[in-house]
């Protein structure tokens, strides 16, 4: 008799912020807002400092460094969080969580 692994890996639940229908348009516009100013704004930082030959110096660098981190930094999990928030099931498995923490 051979031996074998039975394990299942259960997907991890996603708990929200609200279960209200009504409410969840609102969250939706609310939270895609914030990402895009958040990227958008990041962006224009970043081109600002490679489009002015003044901004070359340590300090701009290190900030446009900064947007960059910040744009990746809030890649890596409000997508996510906008899928969930329009879908009924709000689970994700267990490979996507290792994806999420390891680019977090």
């Amino acid at each position: 008799m051979e031996a074998e692994n039975h394990t299942a890996l259960s997907p991890f639940l996603l708990l929200g912020l609200s279960e209200d229908p009504d409410l969840q348009p609102v969250l939706f516009g609310l939270f895609l807002s914030m990402y895009l100013v958040t990227v958008l704004g990041n962006l224009l930082i970043i081109l600002a400092v490679i489009s002015d030959s003044h901004l070359h110096t340590p300090m701009y660098f290190f900030l446009s460094n900064l947007s960059l981190v910040d744009i990746c930094f809030v890649s890596t999990a409000v997508p996510k969080m906008l899928v969930n928030i329009q879908a009924q099931s709000k689970d994700i498995s267990y490979i996507e969580c290792l994806f999420q923490v390891f680019f977090f």
